[in-house]
């Protein structure tokens, strides 16, 4: 918390202010990350439509986000491998993410397993490339990228 309060350029005390422990400072950064990807995610996306268009708006915008800044994507790669992430990923569906609610509706036509490896599966590489700063892939090669992810959650037939 010292090392945080001091990049943060504040007293060390003042980010127990805010936070009781460290543990509850790294979940409300993850929640605040997530909770911005949402919204960069929605961002132009019909809320009507067929759902694959709807799907590959939503993997592109997440991409792109995530691209302009590498160190969250890292964030939420790290803290989804970690002990935190049931922690987090409870205070995330207590803030209402929107991002739930539009994976819910996708989910339908989805293969059958638990939303965690939906999500893995659906934007899963966005994420480990926008991470990677130093894999760039075309537009061409996203594109492909996220058909793929799309055809990995659908059910066959």
């Amino acid at each position: 918390m010292s090392l945080v309060a001091e990049r943060a350029g504040v007293a060390a005390g003042t980010a127990y202010v805010h936070y009781d422990s460290k543990d509850e400072l790294i979940v409300a950064t993850y929640v605040e990350i997530k909770l911005a990807l949402a919204h960069a995610a929605l961002m132009g996306v019909p809320p009507t439509g067929s759902d694959h268009d709807r799907f590959t708006r939503m993997w592109r915008n997440i991409h792109d986000f995530l691209a302009a800044d590498p160190a969250q994507a890292r964030y939420l790669a790290q803290l989804e491998a970690s002990p935190y992430f049931e922690r987090a990923y409870g205070q995330l569906a207590q803030a209402d993410d929107p991002l739930i609610a539009a994976a819910d509706e996708l989910r339908a036509g989805a293969i059958d397993l638990p939303l965690t490896v939906l999500w893995d599966l659906a934007v899963g590489p966005a994420i480990r490339l926008a991470a990677d700063a130093s894999t760039t892939l075309t537009r061409g090669q996203l594109t492909e990228l996220a058909e793929a992810c799309w055809r990995a959650l659908r059910r066959p037939g």
